[in-house]
């Protein structure tokens, strides 16, 4: 027999009066063959593969300039090393502290009142009886999430801004205008407001997902014990679908310090840096606009290990409580 065609096993197992005795051999086909054998699979694998290959990992090799002073014109192996002395600069520049502090607030913001919304929504597409009508607020609803960015800070512009509707209408009654898109007080809200908008729609599809998961004989043993509406969203349906809303909460706090760079870039000079400077937008103009490519990087580099030990955190925290967690 063709060594490379079969590989035998001897496994061990009881009799039925309990002595080991010698299975028959297990046979194994070499790697080579079964990934033959299954070659269209992987070929249909290939293309996604490739794409977090290209665009994901390789990229990582770039993350040595870290530890560079890095010059484009000297390249990866010509620039000097300097050690750790980029990720000093964190402690010792003035702007970081604002970056840090603008980003943080703007993700828990995000997180108490954007997370929530999808969940509600849900709950109340849920409750919709007529099939088209609840397809159609659907499709309303998702639709905002195919629009750009650029197109939805327009749209709030021509609403909020200085000559929006909203001010043009407060002139036609005799009053005196209000600065809303550029007031540095109402940016954070602002920005809160327009997640929402554009992605609670979308979020909902998970939520629908997995309230379609819930035995409906537990919404009717509900019923019979004399359970209203809200104490059956409350005792039924929420549990229902906890164990999706932890794992998404999980997944968004190992985000928290990414707030957006498209929605904050466009709107961050109306309202000035101190106001609308995050990680996202300081990393930009640090490594592109001001040619800082080292230190950039290792802002990059630790919000990326921040991230990681953000989810790790809350992993461990959902398994306390009892549910299974990411891994």
């Amino acid at each position: 027999m063709n060594k490379f065609l079969q590989a035998e096993k001897l496994e061990s197992k009881p009799d039925p009066t309990g002595r080991l005795t010698i299975s028959q051999p297990v046979k194994k086909t070499p790697i080579r063959f079964r990934l033959w054998r299954e070659r269209w699979i992987y070929l249909l694998i290939a293309p996604g593969f490739l794409y977090f290959v290209v665009f994901q990992y390789l990229p990582l090799l770039g993350n040595i300039i870290a530890f560079q002073d890095f010059s484009p014109y000297l390249g990866f192996f010509d620039s000097p090393w300097v050690g750790l002395a980029n990720f000093g600069k964190l402690f010792t520049d003035p702007d970081v502290g604002i970056v840090i502090s603008n980003t943080l607030i703007i993700s828990f913001l995000q997180i108490v009142f954007a997370f929530p919304v999808p969940i509600a929504m849900a709950l109340m597409l849920n409750a919709v009886r007529n099939q088209f009508f609840k397809r159609l607020v659907q499709s309303v609803l998702y639709l905002p999430h195919f629009i750009s960015w650029v197109i939805i800070i327009s749209l709030f512009q021509q609403i909020l801004g200085g000559d929006g509707f909203i001010n043009n209408l407060i002139r036609g009654t005799g009053g005196q205008p209000i600065s809303i898109i550029g007031n540095p007080d109402l940016f954070k809200p602002l920005v809160v407001i327009q997640v929402i908008f554009k992605e609670s729609g979308w979020g909902t599809i998970i939520f629908l997902a997995a309230l379609t998961s819930i035995d409906l004989t537990l919404y009717e043993a509900a019923v019979i014990d004399g359970a209203n509406k809200w104490q059956r969203i409350w005792h039924v349906t929420l549990p229902g679908i906890r164990a999706i809303i932890i794992l998404l909460l999980v997944l968004r706090l190992g985000t928290v310090l990414s707030t957006g760079f498209e929605q904050i870039f466009l709107q961050r000079q109306a309202v000035g840096l101190n106001a609308g400077e995050v990680i996202d937008t300081f990393v930009y103009t640090r490594g592109v606009q001001n040619g800082d490519w080292s230190f950039a990087t290792a802002v990059g580099l630790v919000k990326g290990a921040i991230g990681l030990l953000m989810i790790l955190a809350a992993n461990k925290i959902s398994k306390k409580l009892g549910e299974e967690g990411l891994f």
